[in-house]
């Protein structure tokens, strides 16, 4: 049985991890030239398909402030904006060349970090602390009232069930169902 004090100890070290990730994050951005919000648009872009509602509600942002985010990054020429090829409605955006050089040099940066810090440490620690950052991630999920695979109801805490239960009488209500 894992002890008050140990789990304590877990929390305290999670914590310290989250607000180095976070601050390491900021770091590599700055070094950018850009906001973490900015970053996290470039990648975004980058990949296929962007759409600046979905990214909106993925993030739980403001789509005025992604907008605001997708001017700044169009004045300081890291991003071009034209009309989409099929929906005239829509906009595709796409990086210049200042963009993917700024997201470049974020990836080395980040590559570094990691060879420093993650790739000396041995290959088992990484997979069993990969495995329990998952399982970890799924417990507090299911915790907050959302579905995690390998959680009973029971375990998700006192707040899931009721939270649960709105969701599927609103479900029901929409679809016409009565119980």
């Amino acid at each position: 049985m894992t002890t008050p004090a140990a789990v304590h100890r877990a929390i305290e070290g999670l914590q310290r991890l989250a607000e180095l990730f976070a601050e390491r994050r900021r770091e590599l951005a700055r070094e950018a030239g850009l906001s973490e919000g900015e970053w996290r648009l470039l990648e975004e872009i980058a990949g296929e398909r962007f759409m600046p509602s979905l990214f909106a509600r993925r993030r739980a942002v403001s789509p005025a402030a992604v907008s605001q985010t997708l001017r700044a990054l169009k004045q300081r020429g890291q991003i071009r904006a034209a009309i989409a090829e099929g929906d005239a409605r829509q906009r595709a955006y796409r990086l210049t060349p200042a963009g993917r050089r700024a997201l470049a040099r974020l990836r080395e940066s980040r590559a570094r970090a990691i060879a420093a810090i993650w790739e000396p440490l041995p290959a088992g620690e990484i997979e069993r602390f990969g495995r329990f950052a998952a399982e970890l991630a799924g417990r507090l999920e299911a915790y907050a009232g959302r579905d995690a695979p390998g959680l009973s109801p029971g375990a998700r805490g006192p707040r899931a069930a009721p939270a649960r239960a709105a969701a599927t009488r609103a479900r029901r209500a929409r679809r016409g169902v009565r119980r």
